[in-house]
């Protein structure tokens, strides 16, 4: 089989290296791809925001399965459109992404079929969500835009000050763009987070092993909110019966609210979860995989994936048996000096091998570029390096010596991965 994955980050790179275990995967392509992901893939000059040239690439070069990778193709429609070709695609169509790329549709459809979420009012109105926001005088309170921005149009407001703050900028000043005509303001839920992939046909659901990711940029959970800074699987406070729960009351009952909306949701769908003192409740979701939660969830996958994305494209993921390795898994993720705020482009990575790797750990490519024959920084994330082990102790211990082996000038990488709540 060809396979062409559409996207360029550390998620794509996990994807990437996990197909190619597969003995189907003959040849992978990935659009636009990165430094590290050049040396699994074959790199195709294309926009993942090129929906006629990547559709034309994919029939040209006859194609057997894209995988549709990140949100904003997804929720763009890149789905339908490689459908329409006659070409097949993992990944929802773009009436079943809203679930990501609206939080107001997301709230919604939780509040329509009783599915646990936080407390929430919508807003297009900036003026009335200020009164709102003043008259409720409950703090910390959440504000989010409605669509997306990458990953970073979530504020958690500390006072009702930073609150109005917050309303100013998505609304007024349009930080996000469009993704803040509408905005969601939600009560802010306490508990452990929980991060949990699922594979899911439109019907049937399985669930992944479940995974903890980090946001804030650095130790102790401090500073600003990043796309994340590492990730652990499995989940410490996620335990069977929290799983079980889960699954009857927010897994199948999304899938099935979905199907009853006329928007049946094909590929992987992220459950982004908090386990309150009242049970587990909906913080978000994806409509993808998550990035870096994949980096830690697909190193304990032991059944084939082409395998498994043929059989969600054909509705048959009740047929497959999908099979985990036991142990833990730990991702550091090493970043640019700055981020997530301003930071330097194009400075040399040492410490890595010609493939981009280290001994140990799985090294996945982010943010780099590969000129001379050398990887440069090319984005805020820039690797993330990870490690399997017996124990999760064990699993950080391999993860962070072999960070300590690459090096480039202002890496930023959290130490405390895995050990805050």
């Amino acid at each position: 089989m060809k396979i062409l994955m559409v996207g360029s980050g550390g998620r794509e790179h996990a994807l990437i290296k996990k197909l190619k275990e597969s003995e189907k995967a003959t040849k992978i392509y990935c659009a636009p791809g990165n430094g590290g992901i050049a040396k699994d893939a074959e790199i195709v000059n294309i926009s993942a925001m090129d929906i006629d040239n990547m559709v034309k690439f994919a029939k040209d070069n006859a194609i057997d399965l894209v995988f549709v990778a990140p949100d904003d193709p997804l929720a763009a429609g890149m789905v339908d459109a490689m459908e329409k070709a006659g070409v097949r695609a993992f990944g929802p169509n773009a009436n079943a992404a809203i679930i990501e790329a609206s939080k107001v549709f997301s709230k919604n459809l939780m509040k329509k079929y009783n599915i646990p979420t936080a407390k929430y009012e919508v807003f297009d109105d900036p003026q009335k969500a200020i009164s709102y926001v003043e008259s409720e005088n409950t703090v910390p309170v959440v504000v989010k835009a409605d669509g997306l921005a990458l990953g970073k149009g979530v504020i958690i407001a500390q006072t009702i000050e930073e609150a109005k703050d917050a309303i100013k900028s998505i609304m007024e000043d349009k930080q996000f763009g469009d993704s803040g005509n509408n905005i969601v303001i939600e009560e802010f839920l306490t508990g452990p987070e929980v991060s949990v992939l699922a594979f899911t046909d439109g019907k049937v659901v399985k669930p992944m092993v479940s995974s903890k990711d980090h946001k804030r940029a650095y130790d102790n959970d401090e500073g600003l909110n990043t796309g994340g800074m590492g990730t652990i699987s499995p989940n410490p406070y996620y335990t069977d019966e929290i799983a079980k729960t889960c699954y009857d009351t927010i897994f199948l009952p999304t899938i099935k609210a979905m199907e009853k909306e006329g928007r049946p949701f094909k590929g992987c769908l992220y459950f982004g979860l908090m386990i309150t003192p009242k049970g587990p409740k909906v913080i978000e979701y994806n409509a993808r995989f998550g990035d870096p939660e994949a980096q830690v969830v697909l190193p304990r996958l032991k059944t084939d994936l082409v395998d498994i994305c043929e059989a969600i494209i054909d509705e048959k993921l009740a047929d497959i048996d999908i099979q985990w390795y036991d142990g833990a898994t730990a991702c550091v993720v090493m970043a640019s000096g700055g981020y997530p705020l301003a930071y330097k482009k194009g400075l040399e990575i040492t410490g890595l091998n010609e493939k981009g790797g280290v001994e140990n750990a799985i090294v996945y490519h982010a943010g780099t570029k590969l000129e001379d024959n050398k990887f440069l920084t090319n984005g805020g994330r820039v690797l993330g390096v990870t490690a399997k082990g017996a124990t999760l102790d064990e699993a950080l211990e391999k993860a962070y010596s072999a960070v300590k082996t690459i090096s480039f000038e202002g890496a930023h990488y959290r130490t405390d991965i895995g050990k805050t709540k």
